[in-house]
């Protein structure tokens, strides 16, 4: 039991792994305890687990092994992780499980495999039982099949994919262990199942016996459709679902899953491929042309045996096919020819979609051999067509049969509308578009009136089946002429016809339901008809439009009534008049008469023919009035315009009567029923007064109207031919003029071009120039519709008439054709058909391209030519490619026949001569062009062929393929390529430019389609392939292609052809799959629901720039199979898509359109706050890349789509760079309308900017910096100030384009940079520019540089940061630089700063290398400019944000440009340098008399003192105080723009200089408002920051430290002023909590932080009123609670529990016995000792009334009197000190002291002085000592005594009420000693030594009262640098006032010299000042 022992103290995981079986029996039972006890699946202790699982299965003690399967069974179920462990664990399963004798084993084997394909790992399980049935041991290869079983009967055929299993199981039937070959039995029972007959052809092959037993078990199955009973985790749900519907007694999977499981499996699917081509006979070709028919028989019964195989292997069967062809065609022995017609069903049947490229060619040959009557060649013949159009499209051979249909053998046309019908029934409505349906109703109309009975049975048939199809609606249009007799024959067939895909088809035609259509379509031949199957699988691409034509159906229809019957009489879809328009005949003139006498007053008839002109205009007149009050249905206007036409009629002489006359044509035309024969009557005589100068007008009304009543197409083609017919060139010009605007109005649907272009060319012939002006503003009109087509008619006009057309058409580039404002009331209810424009485009499309008079250029396509182009010298080649050229070049537009060209052009895609291959690649183009849409049928045989070309690797060669590609797919459209495998063939090729170009091409054109062919998915496993390529452009294509593939795959499918990948590839792929699916943009079928009221062209054209290329509007607008896209070829612009006639243009949605209509950017309150809160908090990624990932994309489109329209949002995150174009024109647009929106977006518009950056397309980039320099200029217009966050998330990324090739785009940026610093200081910009230095790129460093040197001349040199020095030395490097661009700008920039500072230059750079030296002096030699006296530039060379004054602006601008330099030049002075004198600049000279006479508050005028450095130039001129308002001009502008004024400040705050900072925080802090805003938690981080900047050692170090740490105090006791009382309180008392509990902290700083709350102590009595005590006796509470006070009396210091003790004091003298109520926030009182001390202390002070004193620092009572004695002396000096601090009795209060003084010699002022600044009490002492000297009669002061008196006043800052002294107000004494201690400290913390104060006479009187406050500004920090200055100077100047040289902070500059001229000055200043007053 020892062993024991040892392992039972083990954890569980060393007990699964222990050597004893024991052990592990034990661990693995306690494994499963903890398994069944862990709930959540994504629990972390899962993970742990995850190695032990495979042991578990695979222990090698049975017993042990057992519990093992159980515990990983619960694993496998409840554990997320469980996937991962697949593989290893079910191969453990097979090799060591399945081979156990126990049952028990081999069933928990088979759960856990079941469970693992429950988790979603089926593929994975499959693939490890299939290899185990290749294990020798047979119980492995049973359990194996046992599991597969058992797995499909549950999961069903959709998860366990059968081919593979289907493959083994002939040889699992031949195996020699019997019980193989019974489980393999059962197997295949199990798989007929679920796919009945299909499994039969695999199968044939097996013993006869078993495969009898196999039929007697079939036959014994039940017939429904199976279910699977278990599903994945992922489709759970799906089984409640199915639970609830079979409840409901519903279809099991709806719709869900399209349909039934069933015809998931073809039978072809399931079979191997059987290469054929290389097992033809050597001879066959020989044979097959030989003279005898026996041999020719031979050689197709050789090739028949083959093509009997079920499947064929993918080959080139070009040559096979054309032989076989040549035979149907030419042979005159029938049976070879029916032998031959089998032989071409075997091959079709066999290749399936393969054979799709040869069907062009075989169809019409076999059409036209149904000439043979012999039944048995003619079954043939139609068992091959029919095979054949299962391999294609009807749209693909349509041309072809329609051409066969006017053969004028009637067995031929029989035999095609049979083949017509029967392929209908194939077809759906989705695939049977109206496009289609209408040419071939044409051709069957014709033949129902044939005089052989056959031929009109069949076209019976074939419009039957066609009815039943699509339904009535689509049909009836076609149907409109035919008599009724036939009509009842034709729907008599329709209801005879069986479709493929089952009744329910017609049904839902004719029910307009367009739900059932999708599933429909997918269950079709689910009976295992194996042919017709196919035809569903290939369909999905129309399928997932089906519902939205359907929808349309059935209003549209009778749209195209218009356009379809021009020949015929144009049907209107009103029924009534449609009749009426056909059948009206023509009345004779008597029974007008008597219908017009009828309506018409007698009197009106009687005077028609008056030939008084008056009683004729009455007679209209009457005639009016009668026709307004006419009913429409009694109208008779044929005997109305009869009357009119009635003599004089036309001829009428009197314009009035005449004008009446048109005006009543019109109004009958409005108000009646007006036919085709009424408008015959009246429009001969309208086209001849259309040219009337006073009738014209009238006429053209009139005209207008009868187009409305007759349509635009009839009566346009009648009035153009009866002017063209007449002379008149006034109305041919008119009539054109009409026309022009007609079309624009009625729209361009049904005119007949053709006819019009004869009547065009007569009128540009004409002599007349108005007639030739309106033909050519015609042809300009019609190209909005017709596109670029147009000019095609007219390449043979002469050039200079050419040249006028071309302009004309110019000028309508761009524009897209208006809406139709007419005729759409009377012939259209489908005004607002939905969804039709699926296939109305197409129509409209095609109408367009009819119109071109095609060449049949077959006959020129000789043999010759042909063996010409195949010749073997490349001359020859090449001379026959050129006549090729020259034949496609003549004809234009040609016919698709194009004969034996296809192969030969495809023989030179392969020509080892590249210069052929490109040449061959042009002639297709050309044949694009030229044969239009009909292209279709050659792109499987010449198409794919070009693709092959993308792979050659001359980089000329591969462009041209691709330019000739994407010139066929426009003609197309993509279907025809992605049909079939041919494009995934092109994609397995391992060619990486092949590979790169074709994934290319496919990203670019798979978002512009709304639907794709399913064999999309068959290209997938290639992409793979591509992601993993070893060439990185091959992988990057294959990643930019991933999204859109899986836009029309899914992710689903997607991630389950992953599959098949090796484990490491396919967890790679699936991280793709899951960015991708992030990234995947949305299907473009919004156009495809866009309900197309005829809105013409307007919407598009509102949001697409008319520049966008013309990818661009397909991708936005036209569907996947454009017919219509034929122009685009030419280089049509955008609105090429309006060619195609009016609907298209109508694409983009109403809804859509009032959709962005609305504002683009949404104003979200306190958004961008959020937003930047968020981002401070770490809650979102901060924005800092090198290169844009996903997740920095996302998340901005999440922050985007709360703030920004969807419209543009998804415009923005488009995947197409010509949306990113569009959604800029857009932000450009709406920048000036919502600048509110655009502002509060700021923050995401400038980062989505910098995505832009990072795109390679320059028409972007360009827009982007377009749209910043109008931003920056906008946002400078608002004064705006960049946040921090703004532009550090946008200033680095803008800086990298600076080093952009392209000149243009680095002067944008530059010129963005320079509108910045409007709106952001430069001081910051310039570390982003600084940083932008150290890029790799030398034309950023240069340009960065460049920019550096231009801020420091703008903006002088406190521009740079972190110091001037710093900064040159950073500069000076890049004069090493190896670039010279690089180098010459760091010496420009240097040379810019020389120009500024001088020689100070040298010392801030340092030491340079010599050669680097010696450069930079050349260079300064070189620019020979002298330095200029001022750092800053003059203000009007950048345009100041402010249009004040140039000085404010400057003020603005430069913020705290002064201190910089005032800095450098106070070094300069103590080093002593004394400097040539210069002039002063003069707009750097104060301008007195300007001041004089300015009225203005002082306040503005200030800084100009101080701007401009003069406060050196005369002592007495001094004006400090504006010093710290460097900011003063904005804060006069307070009350208008507060927050740019914050903002300002705040950016100078966060200055890199400190005294800026501190300055800028003084500000802040002298405003009340301002200064009570602040918030604790601020409050406390910057007394934090202040506290610890005082005690920061290194400061003492500066050279002017001590400056500083004065500053920082008077701002400290600024701050303990002015911020909120309650504020500031608790912010100190939590500092001060944290610095006793921080162990780092030092005790200097808690005692500092005591002094500030002793301080706020003495301000209580003035504030206590407006302190909330609530909230500070919380804080003290919970100070109390962290502190008791036993734990404070251990502090090292006694100050603590003092300072405490003192404030709760205090506030309890203050408020007595309340304080007790402000207890309300504490919820536990007895926490701490706060109440009982608040208790102890109320009692104390009640009983000692009379005592004030409570202070422990006293050393006794004794004091008290002491103090009371000296309190009148106390009150007098503090009067005095009051006097002295306010600006107005300073010289009185001087005086006052002066005489106190000498009357009380012993008076001790000390103490009153002690507690101010340094530089009042020098103040104090100088004004003594002046007083002094003037009494004793001393006239003149010398210069080193300091400042004049009457300077004082303006020196002396005025003390703020609130401000105390550290005394105590309330009249408490403090000691002495106390003071003194405290001011040692002080003064040895700023580092002044203690001897001074020891010399003066000691403190023998105490006044508590020093009424001097100190101030609280840092004026006194300016005031102690000019004191150094003049200690300075005196050190290098004798006290002679009257020499020149003074320095001066700015600059050096001349004095006046003479005293008398600063006296001057001084009285102008003083009087300046007392005004001001």
């Amino acid at each position: 039991m020892g062993d024991d022992s040892e392992w039972m103290k083990l954890p569980v995981d060393q007990k699964c792994e222990h050597k004893l079986w024991k052990a592990r029996l034990s661990g693995y039972e306690e494994a499963l305890k903890i398994f069944q006890k862990i709930k959540d699946e994504k629990s972390p202790e899962w993970s742990k687990f995850l190695g032990l699982i495979k042991k578990l299965v695979t222990d090698s003690n049975a017993v042990v092994q057992l519990k093992g399967l159980e515990a990983a069974l619960v694993y496998v179920e409840n554990a997320h992780v469980a996937g991962k462990t697949t593989g290893e664990v079910v191969s453990g399963v097979v090799s060591k499980v399945f081979n156990q004798p126990k049952a028990k084993a081999k069933e928990l084997g088979i759960e856990i495999c079941l469970m693992y394909i429950e988790i979603e790992k089926g593929e994975a399980v499959q693939e490890e039982l299939l290899k185990g049935l290749d294990n020798k041991n047979p119980k492995i290869v049973v359990a194996c099949i046992e599991t597969l079983r058992k797995a499909l009967s549950e999961f069903g055929s959709k998860i366990i994919l059968l081919k593979p299993i289907i493959k083994v199981l002939p040889k699992l039937f031949e195996s020699r262990e019997k019980a193989v070959r019974d489980e393999a039995k059962l197997i295949a029972v199990e798989i007929y199942r679920w796919i009945r007959d299909a499994l039969r052809p695999p199968l044939q092959n097996i013993n006869s016996v078993q495969l009898k037993e196999l039929e007697e078990e079939w036959v014994k199955l039940p017939t429904g459709a199976p279910k699977p009973s278990r599903f994945l985790r992922s489709q759970q749900e799906l089984e409640a679902k199915l639970e609830q519907q079979q409840s409901a007694g519903g279809d099991a999977e709806g719709g869900g899953d399209d349909g039934d499981e069933v015809p998931q499996i073809d039978a072809y699917e399931l079979l191997e491929a059987v290469e054929i081509l290389s097992k033809l006979p050597k001879d066959f070709y020989d044979k097959i042309e030989a003279k005898k028919w026996q041999e020719r028989k031979e050689a197709l019964e050789a090739v028949e045996v083959l093509v009997k195989n079920p499947k064929l292997e993918a080959g080139d069967y070009a040559d096979l096919v054309k032989a076989l062809k040549k035979v149907v065609g030419k042979d005159t022995n029938v049976m070879l020819v029916a032998l031959a017609a089998k032989c071409l069903t075997g091959l079709a049947v066999g290749l399936r979609k393969k054979f799709g490229q040869y069907a062009g060619h075989v169809v019409p040959t076999i059409l036209e051999k149904f000439k043979e009557k012999k039944p048995q060649v003619v079954q043939a013949l139609q068992e091959a067509i029919d095979a054949i159009f299962l391999t294609t499209t009807l749209q693909n051979i349509s041309e072809d049969v329609l051409a066969v249909m006017d053969n004028k053998n009637p067995t031929i046309k029989q035999q095609t509308s049979l083949f017509i019908a029967r392929s209908f029934r194939h077809c759906t409505a989705s695939t049977l578009p109206k496009s289609l349906l209408k040419p071939f109703c044409a051709a069957l109309l014709k033949h129902i009136n044939d005089s052989a009975p056959e031929v009109r049975d069949a076209a019976f048939e074939a419009l039957g089946t066609a009815l039943k199809v699509v339904g009535e609606k689509a049909v009836n249009p076609f149907l409109a002429d035919v008599d009724k007799l036939k009509l009842d024959k034709i729907k008599e067939c329709s209801e005879k016809v069986e479709l493929v895909h089952g009744k329910k088809a017609g049904l839902a035609a004719d029910k307009k339901e367009s739900k059932p259509v999708p599933g429909r379509t997918a269950t079709s031949g689910a009976a295992g008809d194996k042919d017709t199957k196919d035809i569903s699988a290939p369909k999905p691409g129309p399928l997932k439009k089906a519902p939205t034509t359907k929808a349309g159906g059935p209003p549209k229809k009778g749209k195209p009534a218009a356009p379809g019957s021009t020949g015929s009489a144009g049907t209107k879809n009103k029924k009534g008049p449609e009749t009426k328009e056909i059948v009206e005949p023509e009345l004779s003139i008597e029974v007008c008469e008597e219908k017009a006498s009828a309506v018409l007053p007698a009197t009106c008839i009687q005077l028609l023919d008056s030939s008084n002109w008056k009683e004729r205009l009455a007679c209209m007149e009457e005639f009016q009035k009668a026709v307004e009050l006419m009913d429409r249905t009694e109208m008779p206007c044929q005997a109305l315009v009869r009357m009119l036409a009635k003599k004089p009629g036309w001829k009428e002489t009197n314009f009035q009567v005449m004008q009446m006359k048109l005006h009543i044509v019109a109004l009958i035309a409005q108000k009646g029923n007006f036919s085709k024969t009424s408008a015959q009557i009246v429009l001969d005589g309208l086209v001849d007064k259309i040219g009337d100068v006073k009738c014209g007008n009238n006429a053209k009304e009139a005209m207008t109207a009868i187009a409305e009543a007759c349509m635009l197409p009839w009566t346009a083609e009648q009035v153009m031919s009866m002017a063209f017919s007449q002379k008149n060139p006034k109305n041919q010009s008119e009539t054109l003029n009409w026309l022009s605007n007609a079309i624009k109005e009625f729209g361009f649907s049904g005119l007949n071009v053709k006819a019009f272009i004869s009547n065009v060319k007569t009128a540009l012939a004409a002599t007349n120039p108005a007639v030739r002006t309106s033909a050519i503003t015609l042809l300009g009109v019609m190209y909005l519709y017709v596109g670029p087509s147009l000019r095609m008619f007219f390449e043979d006009e002469k050039p200079a008439l050419l040249s006028q057309i071309d302009a004309e058409f110019e000028k309508m580039q761009g524009q897209s054709p208006p809406a139709p404002t007419r005729g759409i009331s009377k012939h259209s209810i489908s005004g607002t058909d939905e969804g039709e424009d699926g296939d109305e485009p197409d129509e409209v499309g095609t109408d367009v391209v009819d119109l071109l008079p095609r060449t049949e250029i077959s006959d020129k396509i000789t043999s010759e030519l042909v063996s010409k182009i195949s010749d073997k010298n490349w001359k020859i080649r090449k001379e026959g490619l050129d006549e090729v050229a020259g034949i496609i070049n003549e004809a234009k537009f040609i016919q698709p026949n194009i004969g034996e060209l296809p192969t030969a052009l495809k023989g030179r895609l392969n020509d080892s001569n590249k210069i052929l291959v490109q040449q061959t690649l042009n002639i297709l183009q050309q044949l694009a062009v030229a044969m239009g849409p009909n292209i279709k049928q050659h792109v499987k045989n010449l198409g794919i062929p070009i693709i092959t070309v993308l792979g050659d690797s001359k980089n000329n060669v591969r462009a041209a393929a691709l330019a000739t590609v994407n010139a066929w797919a426009e003609q197309t459209g993509m279907k025809e390529w992605l049909e079939g495998e041919d494009l995934s063939e092109e994609l397995k090729k391992e060619n990486p430019f092949l590979r790169q170009e074709l994934l290319g091409w496919l990203a670019e054109k798979l978002p512009t389609l709304r639907s794709t062919p399913t064999d999309l998915i068959l290209c997938v496993p290639h992409l793979y392939s591509c992601l993993e390529d070893r060439n990185g452009d091959v992988r990057k294509k294959a990643q930019d292609a991933l999204p859109f593939f899986m836009m029309h795959l899914g992710y689903e499918k997607m991630a389950k052809a992953t599959g098949k990948l090796k484990p490491t590839s396919k967890d790679q792929v699936l991280a793709m799959l899951e960015k991708a699916k992030a990234n995947m943009p949305a299907k473009p079928a919004a156009s495809a629901k866009a309900s197309s009221k005829p809105m013409g062209g307007s919407a598009p054209a509102k949001f697409q720039p008319s520049s966008a290329p013309v990818e661009d509007s397909v991708s936005s607008t036209v569907e996947p199979k454009p017919d219509p896209k034929k122009a685009k070829a030419l280089g049509v612009s955008s609105k090429a898509k309006s060619a195609q006639g009016k609907k298209v243009p109508s694409k983009t949605s109403l809804k859509e359109d009032e959709d962005k209509s609305g504002p683009i950017f949404i104003v979200v309150p306190n958004g961008k706050e959020q937003r930047m809160k968020d981002e401070k908090g770490l809650k979102v990624l901060k924005w800092n890349f090198t290169t844009p990932r996903d997740e920095y994309i996302e998340q901005l489109k999440t922050q985007m789509s709360s703030c920004v329209a969807k419209w543009l949002q998804d415009e923005m995150f488009h995947s197409d760079f010509q949306h990113h174009n569009k959604a800029l024109a857009v932000m450009v647009d709406h920048l000036e309308s919502e600048k509110e929106g655009v502002i509060g977006c700021l923050d995401l518009i400038l980062k989505w900017l910098t995505l832009r950056f990072f795109d390679t397309n320059t028409s972007v980039l360009m827009k982007a910096l377009e749209y910043l320099k109008l931003l920056f200029t906008l946002l400078s217009e608002e004064e705006y100030h960049l946040t921090e966050n703004e532009a550090s998330s946008f200033i680095p990324y803008l800086i990298l384009k600076v080093g952009e090739p392209k000149d243009v785009i680095r002067k944008d940026v530059r010129a963005i940079l320079n509108r910045m610093c409007l709106v952001y200081p430069a001081s910051k910009m310039f570390p982003f520019i600084m940083e932008g230095t150290k890029s790799k790129n030398s034309k950023q460093r240069a340009e960065c540089l460049e920019e550096l040197g231009c801020l420091v001349e703008s903006y002088g040199m406190n521009v740079c940061q972190p110091t001037p020095g710093k900064a040159l030395k950073e500069i000076a490097i890049h004069i090493g630089d190896r670039d010279n661009a690089v180098r010459n700008a760091a010496l420009n920039t240097i040379v810019t700063v020389y120009n500024v500072h001088g020689d100070q230059v040298f010392k801030l750079i340092g030491t340079l290398s010599e050669k680097d030296m010696s450069m930079l002096e050349e260079r300064i030699k070189r620019s020979a400019k002298r330095p200029s006296a001022a750092p800053v530039k003059q203000v009007e060379e950048k345009p100041p944000r402010t249009q004040s004054i140039n000085s404010n602006a400057n003020m603005l601008r430069k913020g705290p440009a002064e201190d910089m330099s005032s800095k450098l030049n106070q070094a300069r002075s103590m080093s002593g340098h004394p400097e040539a004198a210069q002039i002063v600049r003069r707009e750097f000279q104060l301008d007195l008399d300007e001041i004089e006479n300015d009225n203005g508050t002082v306040r503005c005028e200030m800084p100009e003192l101080v701007q401009h450095k003069l406060d050196d130039i005369f002592e007495p001129v001094l004006i400090p105080e504006p010093k710290i308002r460097a900011v003063s001009p904005h804060f006069d502008d307070m009350h208008s723009n507060t927050a740019s004024t914050i903002n300002f400040i705040i950016s100078q705050v966060a200055s890199g200089d400190i005294n800026t900072s501190i300055q800028a925080l003084t500000q802040l802090f002298q405003i009340e408002s301002l200064a009570r805003e602040a918030s604790t938690g601020v409050l406390k981080d910057l007394m934090h920051g202040l506290i610890t900047l005082m005690l920061d050692s290194r400061i003492e170090d500066l050279e002017e430290g001590q400056q500083v740490i004065r500053s920082v105090n008077l701002l400290v006791v600024k701050v303990l002023e002015k911020s909120d009382q309650t504020n500031i309180l608790s912010a100190l008392l939590v500092l001060l909590q944290d610095s006793l509990l921080a162990t780092a902290s030092s005790p200097k700083f808690s005692e500092l932080v005591m002094k500030c709350l002793w301080r706020m102590v003495r301000l209580l009595p003035d504030t206590i009123n407006s302190i909330n005590l609530d909230r500070i006796l919380l804080d003290i509470h919970i100070f109390m609670k962290v502190f008791p006070k036993e734990k404070l009396k251990q502090c090292k210091s006694e100050f603590p529990i003092r300072t405490l003790k003192t404030l709760l004091h205090t506030l309890c003298k203050l408020k007595g016995p309340k304080i007790l109520d402000h207890l309300t926030m504490i919820d536990n009182k007895n926490e701490s000792e706060l109440e009982a001390h608040l208790c102890r202390m109320m009692k104390h002070s009640m009983d000692q009334t009379g005592s004030k004193s409570d202070k422990e620092t006293e050393k006794g009572a004794s004091r008290i009197d002491e103090k009371s004695s000296k309190a009148k002396v106390n009150d007098f000096l503090a009067e005095i000190f009051k006097k002295i601090g306010s600006k107005e009795n300073t010289k009185e209060g001087l005086a006052e002291l002066y005489e106190y003084k000498k009357k009380y010699s012993d008076a001790d002022i000390e103490p009153f002085l002690k507690n101010s600044s340094q530089f009042f009490q020098s103040y104090v002492e100088r004004g003594l000592r002046v007083i002094e000297m003037e009494r004793e009669g001393k006239g003149r002061i010398p210069a080193s005594t300091g400042i004049s008196p009457q300077t004082e006043v303006s020196c002396m800052p005025a003390p703020t009420s609130t401000v105390s002294s550290i005394g105590n107000t309330n009249g408490e004494e403090v000691g002495p000693s106390v003071y003194l201690e405290r001011l040692k400290i002080l003064r040895q913390r700023c580092g002044l030594d203690n001897t001074k104060q020891d010399e003066r006479p000691p403190l023998t009187s105490l006044l508590s009262k020093p009424a001097v406050p100190p101030v609280a500004s840092s004026t006194d920090m300016l005031h102690s640098k000019l004191s150094q200055l003049r200690e300075s100077r005196e050190q290098h100047q004798h006290s002679d006032l009257d020499s020149n040289q003074t320095h001066s902070s700015g600059s050096v500059t001349t004095s006046s010299s003479s005293t008398a001229n600063i006296d001057d000055l001084k009285k102008r200043l003083e009087r300046i000042k007392s005004s001001r007053k």
